[in-house]
């Protein structure tokens, strides 16, 4: 695979579009979970920052809790918070609501192939026979206007 090295730059733009898709995505379980290991490898190699807890603006089953507020190169992202964060970080309180990330101007598609070229993952090749049931190349089922009359 051609990889190039990306820069802190992009992966943050790419990050952010992933994440605003995730807020109104059906099933955002795999862009969440992309954003998670992009975030997490970012922080491994210092090229992320941990700024400190927000309490959340949704908390889960009407209980309060806290996110952990990440800065790459000039975007803010919100992850789940680990116990060592409640111990080694400042809490920030209430989110400011204010504040707006840089508008990126990345295609979804090219935003999640940027990300899973980072991390190193196979890109998922498109199958060549549609989910929809395209005939194409199945002899085995005969369109339904040239079937035989019984």
């Amino acid at each position: 695979m051609n990889e190039k090295p990306f820069s802190p730059r992009e992966i943050a733009e790419s990050l952010y579009v992933v994440n605003r898709h995730a807020k109104t995505a059906p099933d955002p379980r795999q862009l969440y979970e992309l954003k998670k290991e992009v975030v997490a490898k970012l922080l491994k190699e210092g090229k992320a920052k941990k700024i400190g807890l927000h309490y959340s603006d949704r908390p889960r089953l009407s209980k309060q809790h806290s996110t952990l507020l990440i800065e790459v190169s000039g975007y803010y992202f919100h992850i789940p918070a680990q116990k060592k964060d409640f111990q080694e970080l400042k809490h920030l309180g209430k989110v400011d609501t204010s504040f707006r990330n840089p508008k990126a101007r990345t295609s979804l598609s090219k935003s999640r192939r940027t990300l899973q070229q980072y991390l190193g993952k196979q890109l998922k090749k498109p199958s060549p026979v549609s989910s929809y049931g395209s005939m194409l190349g199945n002899q085995s089922v005969v369109p339904w206007n040239q079937r035989v009359r019984r």
